[in-house]
This record gives structure tokens, sequence and C-alpha cells, in this order.
């Protein structure tokens, strides 16, 4: 079934979008604590792929980002771009305790706040760092958010 006044190819990755969700991960400054247990969530172990989650290589392409670690001067210009350009609708998803509240780092002149100061979170993954299941929880969330955004009349533009 077609969309009125959309081509065939626009209704095919319509609904290929809408049962997958593409991650982009970035990496703010992290110890890698999370970066580690996110990538495990990749592993045959628990293996999100099969529930159409799959880590991407260009934020172009991707659904939701996933942010690790507490914004530093010398990413916060990266982070906006990449947040840039990510297609509508988009949902962010804060990894672990430093993107929430710089944890450790909070007061430090490198530091350039918590996350949601620089873009909008719409998820939060408790932690540090968070376990396998819980990034996944967190996942299963923005890709809920995901759905309620593309269901709204404006695509989920904010």
């Amino acid at each position: 079934m077609s969309v009125p006044g959309k081509g065939i190819l626009f209704s095919l990755v319509e609904r290929a979008r809408r049962r997958s969700a593409w991650l982009f991960h970035f990496n703010a400054g992290a110890c890698n604590g999370c970066d580690i247990e996110l990538i495990t969530c990749l592993t045959p172990r628990y293996d999100v792929e099969q529930l159409g989650i799959k880590l991407e290589g260009s934020p172009r392409q991707a659904d939701v980002l996933c942010v690790s670690g507490p914004v530093t001067r010398a990413t916060r210009e990266a982070l906006e771009t990449i947040y840039g350009q990510i297609p509508f609708p988009k949902v962010v998803v804060a990894i672990g305790s430093c993107p929430a509240t710089c944890n450790v780092f909070a007061g430090s002149p490198m530091i350039e706040g918590p996350l949601d100061r620089i873009i909008p979170v719409d998820v939060y993954v408790p932690g540090c760092p968070p376990r396998p299941h819980q990034i996944i929880e967190g996942i299963a969330e923005a890709i809920e958010r995901l759905a309620a955004y593309r269901a709204t009349p404006a695509g989920g533009e904010r």
C-alpha cells in the first residue's frame, strides 16, 4: 500500500524504517565503559540485530543517536554537526551517568555540561556503566518514541 502522492519506493522505505532502528554511536569523551557495554548488545548473547537494531556508521542513515560520556570542549562542535546530519524524526539516547550529570567530571573546565544543554535528549539510561539489558531497554523506549514522532502530522520535527 503506497502513500497518496508518494512513490512506491518511499512506501517501502517508510515500512522498513518502522520496523528497524539504526543507531549511530558518539563517544563525547567517555572512559569507554559505556561503549563496551553498547557493543556487547550486538554480540550473539543479546543479538539485538534480530529486532532490527543495527549500529550504523553514518549519521545520515541513522534514526537513533546514542551518546556516551560528558560533552567536552573538543567534541561539542562535532556532536552538534552529527545531530544536525541525522534526518527527522530522530531520538537521542544518553548512555550512562556522564551525559546526564557529567558524573565525576562535573566542574572540570574542559566539560561543556550535561548533554541536554547541547542537544535535546529523549531517553536516559542510568548507570556507570549501564548493563547491556538496561541499554536495550533504553533503545526500545527510544524506538517507541520514534514511532510516536513518525505518527505526528509534522513528521517528528522539533
